[in-house]
């Protein structure tokens, strides 16, 4: 433990970001670098607890008091060595992970959490400047082939463990660039994409071949990867969007999130997109209130949104947390992401209005023009669970030029690739596996969102990494990934 008294003498310090009128103005991270005085002073927090509860709330299991340890004593070479024991891709956690780990730190019981995820992504943006990362190719090879499809976190943890220990891997990913969500559904104001083409670079040199525009179940035959490989993995996620189903959902104006934010995110790419998607002078609603909502939201603001609304079914989260959510559980209270400080910088109130549900859409000549909507309480039922219910008198409708619906994920594409390949599934329409990963079909393996539902990128990252552990033990008899 670098400084005994660390926790006591030190506040947390959120990370430095960009002004708002400049970050307006561009697609760049919004993060300035954090000095590295400041950040060994947040490290020094830690107060290496006797049982690391952020250790067990972080699905990677990272060793985060030993890397906090070494950040606080300078030593940067090794804080890197402990990040990666972990995690494939500490970059995209640190950006892009919303810290299950803080939620779970002691420090949190009554104090303001160890800022940990910033503390990671410190340890592996100094290691890539320093040229600490580089790749590790296998030193014999197994003479195994393992398709991987998908090349979201999931797809690429499951493919680097496995080059790693010598299996000759190749990524099939349907889309004409490498990522998956992270390359087409989080916008470069959250993570740019040289982020991922650095780490191919690093995959390639250690093995892993990458093929764009290979759609499994369509211009690539399932069946033929049955034959042609020893193990498939399934790393496709759960891409089948949520839809909203009212009345006037045909009318142009309406689309879903991940259609309106891969077009920007292909136009800062440099491709041309005909008609692209914009909200630049529309009245824009957003419908949903998680990430991809504040995706959608800080891509808005910065094509030139006239005015925009975001519309969330459920109530309003609580400042802190309720006594049925105790530590060290994820703490559901209310957020603000630097999206929404943006918003009310810009607009001049909260953007956000919660239990609303729409009941319909309107237009004129085909066009959107309206959102029609009630305001929502939730009552709970005679068996404790709470239920909606619509507030008489309370409807009211919102001008509209724009709709876009980012309301979550129903689970992996059933079409194409799952029914030709008869994979059997679970109560909630997700691949089902066994404790190796395996699927009801001998030598194909599920990892990452196809199995678990849409959920966190660590989850993606720590299940991929599972299975490939999965396979290399089924290929090999044997494994020593962890």
């Amino acid at each position: 433990m670098g400084k005994i008294t660390g926790f006591m003498e030190y506040s947390r310090e959120g990370y430095p970001e960009r002004a708002i009128e400049e970050r307006l103005h561009d697609y760049k991270e919004i993060y300035k670098e954090f000095p590295v005085d400041r950040l060994q002073k947040q490290a020094a927090r830690c107060m290496d607890c006797g049982v690391p509860f952020c250790n067990q709330g972080c699905p990677l299991g990272n060793l985060i008091p030993e890397w906090n340890d070494l950040i606080y004593k300078n030593r940067w070479r090794e804080s890197i060595d402990r990040l990666h024991a972990t995690n494939n891709f500490p970059e995209f956690t640190g950006l892009l992970c919303p810290a299950p780990c803080e939620g779970a730190c002691v420090l949190g019981i009554n104090e303001k959490p160890v800022t940990i995820k910033y503390i990671e992504f410190n340890i592996i943006d100094h290691a890539f400047k320093e040229g600490w990362i580089v790749p590790e190719p296998p030193k014999t090879l197994t003479g195994k082939k393992v398709a991987v499809i998908g090349s979201g976190p999931a797809g690429l943890a499951c493919a680097q463990q496995l080059a790693r220990v010598g299996h000759e891997v190749v990524v099939f990913e349907r889309d004409d660039r490498i990522g998956g969500l992270l390359r087409y559904g989080i916008p470069d104001f959250k993570m740019v994409k040289e982020r991922i083409d650095k780490r191919m670079e690093q995959m390639s040199a250690e093995g892993v071949v990458f093929k764009t525009n290979a759609a499994v179940g369509k211009n690539v035959s399932f069946d033929q990867l049955q034959k042609d490989f020893d193990a498939i993995a399934l790393c496709q996620g759960a891409t089948q969007a949520r839809d909203l189903q009212v009345p006037g959902r045909e009318l142009k104006g309406v689309y879903l999130a991940m259609e309106y934010l891969t077009q920007q995110n292909k136009t800062i790419a440099g491709d041309k997109i005909e008609n692209q998607l914009s909200a630049k002078n529309k009245k824009v609603v957003i419908l949903g209130g998680g990430d991809t909502g504040a995706d959608c939201l800080g891509t808005a603001i910065r094509q030139g949104a006239s005015a925009i609304h975001q519309l969330e079914l459920l109530s309003r989260p609580p400042e802190e947390r309720n006594v049925n959510n105790p530590w060290p559980q994820w703490p559901f209270i209310f957020r603000t992401s630097p999206a929404h400080h943006e918003a009310e910088e810009k607009y001049r109130h909260d953007i956000r209005d919660y239990s609303i549900l729409t009941k319909k859409l309107s237009g004129e000549n085909g066009v959107l023009k309206k959102l029609h909507a009630v305001k929502l309480e939730w009552v709970k039922s005679p068996e404790g669970a709470l239920q909606p219910k619509e507030i008489p008198g309370s409807e009211f409708e919102i001008e509209a030029d724009l709709v876009l619906l980012a309301m979550g994920f129903v689970g992996p594409e059933k079409k194409g690739l799952l029914e030709q390949a008869q994979i059997k599934l679970d109560a909630r329409g997700n691949i089902q596996i066994d404790e190796n990963y395996m699927t009801s079909v001998p030598k194909v393996f599920a990892a990452g969102d196809s199995h678990r539902g849409a959920s966190l990128i660590v989850w993606a990252i720590a299940e991929g990494r599972k299975c490939a552990r999965g396979i290399d033990q089924f290929l090999m008899g044997e494994t020593e990934l962890d």
